[in-house]
């Protein structure tokens, strides 16, 4: 990762953990899912709200890393106004990119700067944590999304 890279990931991750975008409870919502880091202990909440297939409010609650809760309240910016296909399709690209051989993609915009945690490989999970918990809520699965 260059040296301008490495600053913007830093900059990002200390300004979305600071000041996290859509850190509230939607209530009541039409979706909802909760998702758990058992080697970190990161835990965080998703709530979504979709109508006629669109995602129109997204947001999580939760206690996490700085890493963790920048990547929710990026998460949450990313998706909100997008189709359940574009955030399917969003998600399975984001977690593409973060893992160790993924590839880099401009398709992600503003997420890009998060692929700097492929350095740190035990912090992917912190990553995708929410990506996870946002992918089970929307499919309604009946079960916490883990990152093991």
């Amino acid at each position: 990762m260059s040296f301008d890279i490495r600053e913007l990931y830093q900059e990002m991750i200390l300004d979305h953990n600071k000041n996290p975008r859509n850190f509230r409870v939607i209530d009541p919502c039409t979706h909802h899912a909760e998702g758990y880091n058992p080697l970190c202990g990161d835990q965080i909440e998703v709530y979504v709200n979709i109508e006629d297939g669109v995602i129109t409010d997204v947001s999580f609650q939760g206690d996490g890393c700085a890493i963790s809760t920048a990547s929710s309240s990026m998460m949450t910016d990313a998706i909100k106004g997008k189709t359940v296909e574009e955030a399917d399709a969003l998600f399975n690209l984001f977690h593409s990119a973060v893992m160790l051989d993924g590839e880099d993609s401009d398709e992600l915009g503003k997420l890009r700067v998060l692929t700097g945690v492929r350095e740190y490989p035990a912090r992917v999970k912190c990553a995708t944590l929410a990506w996870h918990a946002m992918h089970s809520a929307i499919h309604e699965k009946d079960e916490v999304a883990k990152t093991e």
